[in-house]
């Protein structure tokens, strides 16, 4: 009797210790979300914000360029480390040591020239475009011209760049980073009569008669050793790469691509060699499409785009799909491409995420899409900077207030943090100056980003737990204020 009576005192203990942690929990909850209210309402105290924000956990950047996220000073370190020079004419990047005599310079001798290095950090970024005057392109054009000039160093030191990446991720308190890493590597330059097949993928206007030509081109690719073999490579490089970047305390997955500016032999090349690619490790978790949508070719290959993606989606059923899509606005094409760019990333393509998704006031139907996205949980991935600078959408022009008004789920990203020289928290600050959404439904963004991850279901549970504790010691902090 004793011994059960003590048991009974045992749990009861245990219940209410549990109890006063929930109590203890939902306390600390309320009181940083009255400290948060307190610094968004009325003049968003911006600076405050900055700290909050900064210290609080934010899950996972899950839209995240490689390339773009790398800073152009760090591009120079790497050119400086292999020697090679600056053309002070172009600021492009030469793979030939500086000579005198000639426009080739150091980065030594570009960084002692201050006025002729701040040119190059307005071209390799988008540093300074709006803070002073001087001969600039259009916005989105200085955006995607950058990726031009630190093009060629930027896969040469892979390694040291995602654990750069990984570091400033878990200092800014990012527990996992989902990159679009780079393409596969494969090209379509010998296939035979490359030209006819271009001519035929455009030519056909049904699904079947596209999957027929797919089937015809994955064909030949099948025996072709140069192209199955480079996917096996990169699978290896993609593991060895991995084994030594994550740790314990940090999560990396990796998306590849294709482009959507080339002509559609080559889009699907690559597109098929990615989704192969995923099927042959864990640690490639998705398929994406990039670059501008407004590209000529871009826009008349879109669908057919969408319908490579439907037939790869029905031969590899596990890989999972990301899409740029809707990264347009009124005025940037005619206003047929503002139309379907969305509804065919998600009815063709069965996309489970939608990067970016600016476009859909103006799409067709665009009321029954926005609740069939809401309805079959279609993601939205929301880059406020790079909305702003490529396509001039921000503040209360941007979907955001669509997408909230109506419960289609978002998640918060950067895109290319370094060309744009922002970070995930700056992001979240953004969100809170500009729209004050609560606390509760900033937190649900956090939380959104680990569970509408690629991550298999056991690694979400991990995350989870994690984002769990470290809210809890966040929370802990901020009730203090």
């Amino acid at each position: 009797m004793k011994k059960l009576s003590l048991m009974v005192l045992t749990l009861i203990s245990a219940y209410g210790l549990h109890a006063q942690n929930i109590d203890v929990k939902s306390k600390n909850f309320k009181a940083t979300s009255n400290y948060y209210n307190s610094i968004v309402e009325g003049d968003a105290q911006i600076s405050l914000l900055n700290l909050f924000f900064s210290n609080m956990p934010k899950g996972a950047d899950l839209h995240h360029h490689y390339t773009g996220s790398i800073y152009a000073e760090t591009f120079l370190d790497w050119v400086e480390t292999k020697n090679w020079s600056i053309d002070q004419t172009t600021l492009k990047i030469e793979k030939s040591p500086a000579s005198s005599g000639t426009d080739l310079i150091s980065v030594a001798e570009l960084r002692a020239n201050d006025a002729l290095y701040r040119e190059l950090l307005t071209l390799w970024s988008d540093k300074d475009y709006d803070n002073h005057y001087h001969q600039q392109v259009a916005p989105d054009q200085n955006f995607f011209n950058t990726f031009g000039y630190f093009g060629t160093v930027s896969d040469e030191y892979m390694l040291d760049g995602l654990t750069l990446l990984k570091e400033r991720a878990k200092k800014e308190n990012i527990q996992y980073l989902e990159t679009m890493l780079s393409s596969v590597g494969v090209s379509s330059k010998n296939y035979p009569n490359a030209d006819t097949m271009v001519a035929h993928l455009r030519a056909a206007k049904t699904q079947a008669q596209v999957d027929a030509i797919l089937t015809q081109i994955d064909t030949y690719y099948q025996s072709d050793e140069s192209y199955t073999g480079r996917i096996t490579n990169f699978v290896a490089e993609v593991d060895s790469l991995h084994q030594k970047v994550e740790d314990e305390d940090f999560t990396l997955r990796y998306q590849s691509y294709t482009a959507r500016v080339m002509n559609p032999l080559e889009v699907y090349t690559d597109l098929s060699a990615a989704f192969i690619a995923s099927t042959k490790t864990p640690l490639i978790v998705g398929v994406n499409i990039v670059a501008p949508e407004n590209n000529v070719t871009a826009l008349e290959d879109y669908t057919l785009h969408m319908m490579m993606f439907n037939y790869l989606n029905r031969k590899y059923p596990t890989v999972h799909r990301a899409l740029h899509a809707g990264e347009l606005t009124l005025g940037m094409v005619r206003p047929k491409n503002l139309t379907f760019h969305i509804n065919e990333a998600i009815h063709i393509a069965h996309a489970q995420r939608i990067g970016h998704g600016v476009d859909i006031p103006y799409e067709s139907g665009s009321m029954d899409l926005i609740q069939y996205m809401k309805d079959s949980t279609v993601v939205v991935e929301i880059n406020l900077t790079s909305n702003e600078f490529i396509l001039g959408v921000k503040g209360q022009e941007h979907p955001y207030l669509i997408y909230k008004k109506y419960g289609v789920p978002m998640i918060i990203s950067t895109d290319d943090s370094g060309v744009s020289r922002n970070n995930l928290s700056n992001q979240y600050m953004l969100l809170a100056s500009r729209y004050a959404p609560s606390y509760a439904e900033i937190k649900q963004y956090v939380y959104n980003s680990i569970i509408h991850s690629f991550l298999t279901e056991e690694d979400k549970q991990r995350e989870y737990k994690k984002l769990d504790a470290k809210f809890a010691a966040f929370e802990a902090i901020m009730a203090k204020n």
